[in-house]
């Protein structure tokens, strides 16, 4: 370690000195793991943005109010993600060309205009992105890092309810809707066929 309490982390990126007590090792892993996130929030945020200027149509009002709310949330959501993993002793890797390089989102399509077709590819990447949030927290739980997974727990369930906010402007009374048999129902059948005796 340097005279200016810096390390490197194995990624290439510095570690510096903290007293919060996680080894060197699992913050390295985690600050990993929330740049990749920062990356795609990051993406999300811009592209958000994107349909926000350009939706037009009937729903024009309504839907570019949404995507303006939605772009302060994942702008606060890019705060959250950066200043845990300088905490952590991390850098945070936050610019522009960085996060397109990284974000695991397709880019945005450039030659939609109705706003169904932004919800639409909206809520592919929203997603995407929900996924990639639900992974952070099962690795960042599994590394022992309780306070990180908190965050992406908290993010998730925000996203999650963007994403339903979405998929209501598609839905209609045509949608297909997949009924689920319970478990236990569902196997009654089979257990009464096997106790079933055969009659001469």
């Amino acid at each position: 370690m340097g005279s200016n309490g810096r390390s490197n982390n194995g990624h290439g990126q510095p570690l510096y000195a903290t007293r919060i007590d996680l080894p060197a090792d699992i913050r390295a892993q985690v600050i990993a793991s929330l740049n990749n996130t920062l990356a795609a929030t990051l993406d999300l945020k811009t592209q958000v943005k994107q349909a926000h200027w350009n939706v037009k149509g009937l729903q024009f009002y309504q839907l570019h109010e949404l995507f303006d709310e939605m772009a302060s949330e994942l702008e606060a959501y890019v705060d959250m993600v950066a200043e845990r993993v300088t905490a952590l002793g991390g850098l945070a890797l936050g610019t522009a060309r960085i996060a397109a390089a990284q974000s695991i989102l397709p880019e945005y399509p450039l030659d939609i205009l109705d706003g169904k077709d932004h919800v639409v590819a909206l809520a592919e990447r929203y997603a995407a992105y929900a996924k990639l949030v639900r992974d952070g927290i099962q690795s960042t739980d599994d590394l022992g890092d309780a306070d990180t997974a908190d965050l992406y727990t908290e993010v998730s369930r925000d996203i999650d309810k963007r994403l339903w906010f979405l998929e209501a402007h598609l839905q209609t009374g045509e949608a297909i809707v997949a009924m689920v048999q319970p478990e236990e129902d569902a196997a009654e059948p089979a257990k009464a066929k096997k106790t079933t005796k055969r009659t001469k």
